[in-house]
């Protein structure tokens, strides 16, 4: 499509799940709910039409060793497109992927600076290790290196205890998130148990990864308060391969992990009807592949989300969540055209038919 062409977008748009709209028009890559006068270069693309689709856990410039080189980010980033995923929260990159920015065709990138962990208590190469005394500021330099989010790991393996356990004291993380917040930026957690939740969520933290821990005394406590999960199911089912590689030097850790995984549905589900909100994220990018939106979706729905809940989880709420537009009057045309309604069978979201990126059809 050249610069003055328009894109006309036909059938079922779903500007929201009630707000059903017959068509709209692309003009100048951005979104009109009114035919262009004179409109003569005109491509026609019919099926049902979502905004972009959102990764609320990802991780570009990262794989299984650490940081990648940029033609390995974009293909990872172009692997995310072809699946319809067009908005990212970087949960987390020791890559500096700005360039991305630059790139039209690649999805857009809300960051979160590189993961802020204790000191040998994560992934080589993947996060700042420091003490809890440091971590006020490399919170303040994460803020400004990130875009409005910070990501701390609030719970890895303690190697003494040989089971999960909370990395920052209740002081620490209190300070550290106070000093995001009035930076502007707001806070994440990685959290597989349960003993860092209470601390953090009191602390004011704005979500927490995974929460796997999450249990009828703590969930409670982030409806409350508001505090999202994104709890990347499509990564909680690794646990049992995890659980048996460490069976022999941490069996306490590998019991835990496999319990945390047999509960992982009630947990969500049990969380979502306390009105703790959901959103979509597969971790993608460390040890798992990316282009895995559908597949978390899906695997929302099989906890007990209702469908159309767990598409407004990667869709209109997330968006609203990032504060990002949707397919808004004037707004960036980043939307995803399927075959079939998604609300009815949210499998349609694996099979994008048409995906069109800053107006332009990329996939």
């Amino acid at each position: 499509m050249s610069d003055r062409a328009v894109l006309h977008v036909k059938g079922r748009v779903l500007v929201g799940p009630d707000d059903v709209r017959d068509e709209l028009w692309v003009v100048g890559g951005r979104i009109s709910y009114e035919r262009p006068a004179g409109a003569r270069d005109v491509r026609t693309v019919e099926g049902w039409a979502l905004p972009g689709l959102v990764d609320a856990h990802c991780h570009v410039g990262l794989d299984a060793h650490g940081p990648v080189p940029d033609d390995v980010s974009e293909k990872q980033a172009l692997t995310d497109r072809e699946a319809g995923t067009l908005l990212i929260r970087d949960a987390g990159s020791p890559s500096d992927t700005r360039w991305i920015d630059d790139r039209a065709d690649l999805p857009k990138i809300i960051r979160a600076g590189r993961h802020i962990a204790r000191t040998r208590r994560y992934i080589r190469n993947y996060a700042h290790e420091i003490e809890p005394e440091d971590l006020v500021a490399y919170v303040a330099q994460e803020a400004g290196r990130g875009d409005g989010w910070v990501k701390l790991v609030g719970d890895w393996i303690d190697r003494e205890t040989g089971d999960l356990g909370a990395c920052w004291p209740r002081e620490a993380v209190t300070a550290a998130i106070a000093e995001a917040h009035r930076l502007g930026a707001r806070v994440t957690a990685h959290c597989f148990a349960e003993d860092s939740l209470r601390d953090l969520v009191e602390a004011g933290i704005d979500c927490v990864e995974h929460a796997t821990g999450l249990t009828e005394e703590t969930i409670p406590l982030f409806a409350s308060r508001g505090v999202a999960i994104v709890p990347t199911l499509v990564n909680i089912a690794t646990f049992p391969r995890l659980a048996a590689g460490g069976e022999t030097k941490f069996p306490r850790w590998s019991a835990h992990m496999r319990a945390l995984h047999e509960r992982r549905y009630d947990t969500v589900r049990a969380a979502y009807d306390a009105g703790v909100p959901v959103y979509v994220g597969t971790d993608a990018g460390g040890s798992l592949a990316h282009g895995l939106v559908a597949g978390e979706v899906a695997e929302l729905v099989t906890a007990g989300i209702p469908p159309v809940e767990a598409l407004s989880a990667t869709t209109w709420g997330a968006r609203r969540w990032l504060g990002r537009p949707g397919l808004d009057e004037g707004a960036p045309a980043d939307l995803v055209v399927y075959e079939g309604d998604p609300r009815a069978d949210v499998r349609v979201l694996a099979a994008p038919r048409r995906v069109v990126l800053n107006g332009r059809v990329v996939g």
